[in-house]
């Protein structure tokens, strides 16, 4: 028979943990806790070489990357949003053209309200313009420091363009000439200028007094 010490434990023996007599079964078990971890599924691994290849993209390449994104967005849309999705792009395409006209209508205005400004002045000052073509025509700007002045006028109105019209021997135009007189002259074929009573000046395109002439008619 068996002694019935043999089954108690001997304290004095150290016990084995992790005993199989002891083992638990796999759903008794716990997990053990610890951190978690994501792991990025979508997208390239932080610093590995397909980030660098992301950040070494162009501006281009991701411009195409963004309308390539749109283009999938937009498929999955419905109809009534992708009508909406248009229309709200063909109203800011025409927004655009309409900025683009308006800045074109004001610079075409600033400078038409310019040339106005530029008519005013120059017309102004013709008087003392007329004085000075007579007083050339007597021979009084020959020398002098009135020559150098004379100069320095004329030159001052050639940097605005300011051309003189009106001269003698060419064909009448109503446009830029203002016939005060006219004289019937035998052998004459048309009205030609056949004296520059005053002459005329243009600014650019712009007459801003027509010359005033004799003109020669058929007798």
């Amino acid at each position: 028979m068996t002694d019935p010490k043999d089954n108690v434990p001997n304290e004095d023996e150290p016990q084995v943990e992790g005993d199989a007599t002891n083992a638990q079964e796999p759903e008794d078990l716990i997990a053990a806790e610890g951190p978690d971890v994501e792991v990025p599924t979508d997208g390239p691994a932080a610093g590995g070489p397909a980030a660098d290849a992301a950040n070494d993209l162009s501006p281009e390449d991701e411009a195409l990357l963004a309308d390539a994104a749109r283009g999938i967005a937009e498929d999955k849309l419905s109809t009534e949003d992708r009508d909406l999705v248009a229309e709200m792009r063909a109203d800011m395409l025409r927004a655009q053209a309409e900025l683009v006209n308006f800045r074109k209508r004001v610079e075409r205005d600033r400078e038409a309200n310019r040339e106005v400004a530029i008519a005013e002045v120059v017309r102004a000052l013709l008087p003392a313009l007329d004085d000075l073509t007579r007083a050339e025509a007597h021979g009084d700007l020959t020398e002098g420091p009135m020559q150098v002045i004379g100069q320095k006028i004329r030159g001052g109105f050639e940097k605005f363009k300011l051309v003189q019209i009106g001269e003698k021997g060419e064909s009448f135009d109503p446009n830029i000439h203002e016939a005060i007189v006219q004289l019937p002259t035998p052998g004459a074929t048309g009205q030609t200028v056949a004296d520059v009573v005053e002459p005329g000046y243009k600014l650019g395109e712009r007459v801003l007094r027509a010359a005033k002439v004799a003109v020669a008619v058929p007798a």
